[in-house]
């Protein structure tokens, strides 16, 4: 017989050339050398030698393939000898394109493509900087390239596409040649070039506003682009930005995850994948090692996880090269933007209706000869007036009339939308929120409930195992120590073989790193630290059979593990407790002894209640012995089903997730606003109670707050449904669908829902909602995609923020929406009176423009860039049917409009007579005071029922600066632009009256906001403003 030594060595040697020969040379000679044995000894001999031999052979083949990559490795960083430069990259990239299995078998596989991309499928790519600097410059970068940005001249070119501009510019030409023609090109070219410059203005500061809120959207796209991605470079775990994945890296893939490149499936079990955005078809896609190995970026992991090699990044991806083709559109409308562009016409309609009647009552009077010049005399004298002057009196009427349109048309609505949406945005993105729709900026400032997860949002999901349950003894210390060795070896395979995580220890005295979900993490650690879990011994020992993936309706995972060393295996399974022990048919105890659940069962079920009384996640572990062949479920389909019952409990552990700091205060915040808030979780009914309780959002003294699981929920009637669905504040063991069944039902009762989710599955309710809200760091790729806004820290409080924000949109549009409407009625009624009665339009082209300027583009920065106050979290939610334009906007907006009416008519008619000045003079005293006045209503319009309206304005730099620009500019159009703005110069005196006449403003509205709203408006049933207002 061969010496135990030398048996033993075959497991334990590591074979060298020399050790080989020695042991063959060693086997051979102790078998023939005793020649007094029998021939069945000999021949039985002569067998196991052969064996051995066969053995030796298969571990001195490894030992070469190690050296050859510790090889690859310790000649370090000299990327030649890791990536040949004769690489096909062409082949390499189409045979995944094309899905080529003949180009696959001809480069040996994955594997072979791994040696020709000089990656090692355990570890990795080297990673150095001079290895991923020559895998750049070689394979090229993770990056397409993009549509040019649009430039300046695009948007000038997009505001001057404007008819009433493109009507203003052809009257300012004509104005200019028969002013050049007249008065030579010294003085004519004043009142022409003067609409030019205004328009020019005009154009210029819109175009710069859409200019600069591109390049912040493109800004915000790069940012929700850069996805992060697992991979292994040198044996290490690490994230990395998408736009770093590089050719040859090995990337780790799980469910919701977006493919970042083009690869080959190195390892995995269970992948399925969507290729829809890429081909079109709907039907998921198995991936299998040698029938479907192919994996193309975009596609999204539906099923399963899997390990992947990357073949080709970039443009030479079927992904990029689609994407470079594709132009990026920002000009996205949002539901309040469309509501304004139907509210903005129908003011131009009635602006158009006011000029039309302006233009035919001066033309009227300019040809009956009821129209002067400044000397007293008849302007048409029938034909003995100079062609020329008719011409330039008809250019000057219709430029008159064209004005009026332009100030009548709110074209800064539409701005002032841009604007806010553009600068909340922004404010958003520093408090955590990313808006990926416009659109989700102002439907949550209207948002009634609140659809909110547990893990992660209302918790810190800083995941600890606090307890453990080892059959009915509490184990506190010593955990490894509390079991016996079989037993312990069941705990290692259950944790560390059936997880999506992973451990990483650079060196025997490091610490571990571990990565993987925070439940994941938790139970690793625990394993690793209390347990004494070897994760690379552990796998080494152990080959994976079959894995069942975690489902959020099953709440579980599973995996058959076949032992290496004696080819037992066993089924383990992990997941909610309770759903675990409904699987069991015993218990294991400390000793290893297996014992009946029929009598213990309601005592465990009451232990796993009692943990999650105190917020404790309770996951347990249950193990089954089976056979190799056998033990199935639905064995004769292509995807086996491991056994659900007759399993034995092997223990529970219980995870502290504790609230986030200020989430209760948060929760507060939401309900005093109004807003319902609903948990919706997988934790089981007693978790969900006392975690709830804890956030403020269940009220134990509150009778009517519901508490229901989800299968409860699904079975009620539709009617039941609907009768109790706003009564509900949690939702526990609930499924991705009970949680669209609630978003459905709350959306038929007529609320706007706002919902947040992280999985996968969570895509249909995210995309239902009103506003979705994803998780950016729990958060699959699906998910996102799927939502309107990501939270970048999964905070609550972050929701909370994105709900403020949302309504100071809302209230923000609103304020202008008040301001410009005063102006657009105030210069309307002033110019149509003055023209029908003396056929003199006190508010010249030039003018008008200016004031356009004001409230279209300085009064919209003014005042849609107000920050978010506490009054607007005290106020009910706006809901679906709020009008746009409230009642209360109504009061205010009148009562300014009808007082600058009031005032600038008197200057109108009796100006010259009260201040003893010439007609320049009182036209330059109402252009003034109008323009006054308005600057006075900006403050008057920061708060539409507050009488305060300068609490917190030393805060908002922008509003002063603006405020102060346009004062600046006003004299400097007064008392130096003379020409070009057709003004007289003031004395002191006069900018006293204009100023303290403007002033008046602030007291009227301190009254107007003491008087109460009516409750209808003569003007409310008016079939435009019904149309224009509501959704």
């Amino acid at each position: 017989m061969l010496p135990k030594s030398t048996m033993s060595s075959s497991h334990d040697m590591k074979y060298d050339g020399s050790s080989f020969l020695i042991d063959i040379t060693s086997a051979i000679t102790k078998v023939t050398g005793n020649y007094s044995i029998s021939n069945a000894k000999r021949r039985w001999r002569f067998a196991y030698v052969a064996i051995y031999s066969r053995r030796v052979m298969l571990s001195l083949a490894k030992e070469i393939i190690s050296k050859r990559n510790s090889h690859y490795v310790s000649k370090g960083t000299n990327h030649c000898s890791l990536v040949p430069h004769d690489v096909d990259k062409a082949r390499l990239s189409n045979m995944v394109k094309d899905k080529n299995l003949e180009a696959y078998s001809e480069f040996g596989g994955v594997e072979g493509v791994a040696d020709v991309l000089g990656t090692i499928p355990a570890k990795g790519i080297l990673g150095s900087d001079d290895d991923t600097a020559a895998r750049r410059e070689l394979f090229g970068t993770n990056t397409y390239v993009r549509p040019p940005p649009k430039i300046f001249l695009h948007f000038v070119l997009e505001a001057l596409n404007d008819t009433t501009i493109l009507i203003l510019l052809g009257c300012a030409g004509l104005s200019l040649g028969f002013g050049i023609k007249e008065h030579g090109p010294g003085e004519g070219w004043y009142e022409g070039g003067s609409i030019f410059l205004a328009v020019f203005l005009v154009v210029v500061v819109s175009a710069l506003s859409n200019f600069r809120q591109d390049r912040q959207f493109d800004k915000l796209s790069k940012i929700s682009n850069d996805i992060k991605v697992e991979v292994v470079r040198n044996g290490r775990p690490q994230q990395i930005s998408i736009f770093d994945v590089l050719v040859g890296d090995v990337i780790y893939l799980k469910i919701g995850d977006q493919i970042p490149a083009d690869g080959l499936f190195l390892g995995g079990h269970s992948l399925q994948v969507d290729e829809s955005s890429m081909t079109g078809e709907s039907d998921h896609v198995e991936i299998e090692p040698l029938k479907a190995p192919f994996l193309l970026s975009g596609a999204k992991v539906v099923d399963g996880y899997a390990q992947m090699l990357v073949t080709a990044v970039g443009a030479n991806t079927a992904w990029g090269q689609m994407m470079s083709s594709i132009s990026g559109d920002n000009s996205e409308r949002t539901p309040l933007q469309a509501r304004l562009d139907k509210l903005t016409s129908s003011i131009g309609k009635i602006g158009l209706a006011v000029a039309f009647l302006v233009l035919l009552v001066l033309l009227i009077r300019y040809f009956t000869g009821n129209t002067e010049d400044e000397n007293g005399n008849k302007e048409y004298k029938g034909s003995k007036t100079d062609i020329n002057d008719v011409c330039n009196a008809v250019v000057s009427i219709v430029a008159a009339a064209v004005t009026i349109v332009v100030v009548a048309i709110p074209e800064g609505l539409p701005l002032a939308v841009t604007l806010t949406l553009a600068y909340s945005m922004k404010r958003m993105m520093a408090d955590q929120a990313m808006v990926r729709k416009l659109s989700a900026c102002e439907t949550m400032g209207s948002a009634t409930v609140i659809c909110t997860d547990k893990t992660g949002t209302l918790t810190l999901n800083q995941m600890r195992v606090t307890k453990f349950w080892l059959g009915l003894e509490n184990v506190v210390e010593n955990f490894s120590n509390a079991m016996a060795p079989t037993v312990l070896e069941l705990f290692h395979q259950g944790v560390g073989l059936n997880t999506t995580g992973s451990v990483y220890k650079p060196s025997a005295e490091s610490e571990p790193e571990i990565s993987g979900s925070p439940t994941e993490k938790a139970m690793l650690l625990w394993a690793v630290s209390d347990l004494g879990m070897d994760m690379d011994e552990l796998k080494q020992k152990h080959k994976v059979l079959h894995v069942e993936t975690f489902n959020s309706e099953k709440k579980r995972s599973g995996v058959a593990v076949r032992k290496e060393t004696n080819n037992t295996v066993h089924v383990h399974w992990k997941g909610a407790a309770e759903m675990v022990l409904a699987m069991c048919s015993n218990y294991i105890d400390s000793n290893g002894t297996q014992k009946s659940l029929d009598e213990e069962r309601s005592k465990i079920e009451k232990i796993i209640q009692g943990m999650a009384a105190s917020s404790l996640r309770c996951i347990a572990f249950a193990y089954m012995e089976i056979s190799e062949g056998g033990d199935y479920i639905e064995k004769g389909k292509p995807r086996q089903v491991l056994r659900e019952d007759g399993l034995t409990l092997l223990g529970i552990v219980g995870l502290k997730d504790p609230c986030r700091p200020n989430v209760k205060k948060a929760v507060e915040t939401c309900k005093l606003a109004g807003v319902d808030i609903k948990m919706i979780t997988g934790d089981n009914i007693f978790t969900a109670k006392a975690i709830a309780t804890e956030c403020g959002i269940l009220d134990l003294n509150d009778a009517g707050g519901v508490v229901v699981e989800g299968v409860e929920f699904r079975n009620y009637t539709e009617e039941e449904r609907m009768e109790k669905v706003d009564k509900i504040r949690v939702m526990a063991r609930s499924s991705p669908m009970d949680k669209l069944l609630m978003v459905q039902c709350l959306k038929k009762k007529g609320h706007v829902v706002a919902v947040t989710g992280d999985g996968t599955n969570d895509a249909p309710a995210l995309k239902e909602a009103d506003i979705g809200l994803s998780m950016g760091i729990q958060g699959t790729e699906v998910a996102k995609e799927s939502s309107d806004i990501v939270i970048l820290d999964d905070n609550f409080n972050s929701v909370a923020t994105v709900l403020r924000w949302g309504r100071c949109v809302y209230n923000n549009i609103q304020k202008f929406i008040q301001f410009q409407l005063t102006v657009n009625v105030a210069a309307l009624v002033i110019n149509f009176i003055a023209a029908v009665s003396s056929g003199d339009v006190p508010l010249t082209t030039v003018q008008l423009l200016w004031v356009n300027l004001i409230m279209d583009t300085l009064g919209a920065l003014a005042l849609a860039t107000e920050r978010p106050t506490k009054e607007l979290m005290q106020k009910k939610p706006i809901g679906r049917t709020e009008p746009l334009i409230t009642k209360i906007m109504w009061r205010n907006l009148l009562a300014q409009a009808l007082y600058q009416i009031a005032v600038l008519l008197v200057f109108q008619f009796y100006g010259k007579s009260i201040f003893n000045v010439s007609k320049e003079v009182k036209n330059t005293l109402i252009f003034n005071t109008f323009v006054l006045c308005q600057v006075f209503n900006e403050f008057n319009s920061r708060s539409m029922e507050k009488l305060n309206v300068f609490e917190g304005i030393l805060k908002n730099h922008l509003f002063l600066g603006i405020v102060g620009i346009t004062i600046v500019l006003q004299v400097l159009m007064v008392e130096l632009l003379r020409k070009f703005a057709d003004t007289e110069r003031l004395n002191w005196e006069q900018w006293g009256i204009c100023i303290g006449i403007a002033a008046v403003s602030w007291p009227i509205a301190w009254l107007t906001k003491l008087t109460p709203v009516p409750s209808k408006l003569f003007f409310t049933n008016a079939k435009w403003v019904k149309s224009s207002l509501q959704d």
